[in-house]
């Protein structure tokens, strides 16, 4: 059975958690995705932000994204797996916690991503099916 570490992108890219959203927000445009991790020191993830989070959490509140940290939209929950977990576990947590990437952590450090799209290129389509049925609910 494959793991993690296998399917996911590695080397990924994650926001300082005292980076201004307005740099995050570059960053995310430079890199052409929707979510970044938020990292605190030695890469250590403490959360998830999106481009929907800084739009509806600071600016449709009348926020300064010159101001206000990427840390300060820490989610309070945050999905993670482990490097060596298999797809399977994976699947699961995304399943149940509706959620379409996951960061992927070895030794309390971010490593990777791994996201819906790098499941359904690798892996059964059937489970893939099942995958997308749960993170849809």
């Amino acid at each position: 059975m494959p793991k993690v570490k296998d399917l996911m992108t590695p080397d990924a890219e994650c926001i300082g958690e005292r980076d201004t959203l307005r740099h995050a927000a570059e960053r995310l445009r430079t890199l052409d995705v929707g979510s970044l991790p938020i990292c605190g020191e030695n890469r250590k993830i403490i959360g998830m932000l999106t481009d929907r989070d800084i739009v509806v959490k600071c600016i449709a509140e009348g926020g300064d994204p010159d101001t206000v940290f990427a840390g300060d939209l820490a989610q309070q929950r945050l999905y993670y797996i482990d490097s060596e977990a298999t797809v399977e576990d994976a699947i699961s947590v995304m399943s149940e916690h509706q959620v379409r990437r996951l960061p992927v952590i070895h030794d309390h450090r971010l490593v990777g991503i791994i996201s819906q799209a790098d499941i359904a290129r690798h892996y059964a389509e059937e489970r893939v099916g099942h995958l997308v049925e749960g993170i849809s609910e």
